[in-house]
């Protein structure tokens, strides 16, 4: 089969919201390649296995390439990329350039393409991701391995929106808890939640696709093989209260979710969201206060805020 690779240009900080546009247009993978990826990864901060000076990768912004099977109309679906890529400037997203390109891609070239790119990366003091055809083994007894296969997924977890994200899991979670994993895209935040103990976790997410991508990945790591992933827009429609609701996604999507997050939680349970750009901060924490969550810390990584809150109990 030929595929279509679309690519695009833009900022570090707009590359989940383009991942996404990209997705929502029918993507069958998406491979990211961001220069802050790799400024994170200093000798000895995260532990990592590699030498970074052999892992090609861009000096500054990001590019992001989506893969459109054949049966897609390439040229039908642009000019809303293009358009969607340059409105997120309305969302406070810088997503310049923004260029736009295409080229053909054949299925070995696909398939190959991801794994000169990805390698096992540290990226919490407990978790390292590694993709699924590397055969790698942990080097402390307390290390715990993510394995993700990046041609069906959304990056290789070493965002720092998802750092954020497995930072905050390891800060809360003690062992038995019933977790929501809202925007669930690779399933890696499911994966390491399980890893830590929680006991059963339902994933959503809006794209099909992105449902696919986790049911992949879940497959991949055996503890994570009762993970439930099944497409939903955020909490609608939900009306089961657990332990943990966990969001990697955009301000502007978390704004909505937090009255569901909070009608969902049992008291004393945890909120954490991640994918809050600086600016969006102040926003997003007080609509969690005005709700009644009780802020717990804020999480700083480059640009991005993580936040952890919690529903008060009756003695709070």
């Amino acid at each position: 089969m030929e595929w279509t690779a679309v690519s695009v240009l833009t900022t570090n900080e707009a590359v989940e919201a383009v991942s996404n546009i990209l997705q929502e247009a029918g993507a069958s993978g998406v491979k990211i390649d961001d220069a802050a990826d790799f400024k994170n990864l200093k000798p000895g901060k995260f532990g990592e296995v590699v030498d970074l000076a052999t892992i090609p990768h861009r000096d500054h912004g990001a590019e992001i390439t989506a893969y459109y099977p054949e049966t897609i109309f390439i040229p039908e679906i642009l000019p809303t990329i293009k358009q969607r890529v340059n409105d997120l400037a309305k969302f406070g997203l810088d997503p310049l350039p923004g260029t736009v390109t295409t080229a053909a891609v054949d299925d070995e070239s696909w398939a190959t393409s991801w794994q000169k790119y990805y390698h096992p990366v540290r990226v919490t003091r407990y978790l390292t991701v590694t993709p699924s055809w590397e055969d790698y083994q942990p080097k402390q007894a307390e290390e715990k391995v993510i394995r993700l296969d990046p041609g069906m997924a959304f990056g290789t977890g070493t965002h720092p929106t998802t750092r954020l994200s497995l930072t905050a899991l390891e800060m809360v979670v003690r062992g038995g808890e019933t977790m929501y994993d809202v925007g669930t895209g690779s399933g890696v935040l499911s994966i390491a939640a399980k890893l830590m103990g929680v006991k059963d976790i339902t994933a959503f997410d809006l794209d099909e696709v992105a449902v696919r991508s986790a049911k992949t990945n879940l497959d991949l790591n055996p503890v994570a093989s009762d993970v439930v992933a099944k497409p939903n827009d955020l909490l609608k429609g939900i009306h089961q209260p657990v332990n943990l609701v966990v969001a990697n996604i955009l301000a502007e999507i978390i704004l909505p979710l937090v009255p569901q997050a909070w009608e969902n939680l049992t008291p004393g349970g945890y909120f954490l969201t991640s994918g809050i750009i600086a600016d969006k901060l102040e926003t997003v924490v007080a609509a969690q206060k005005k709700q009644g969550f009780i802020i717990d810390n804020i999480l700083q990584m480059k640009d991005w805020r993580g936040v952890i809150a919690h529903k008060p109990t009756e003695d709070e």
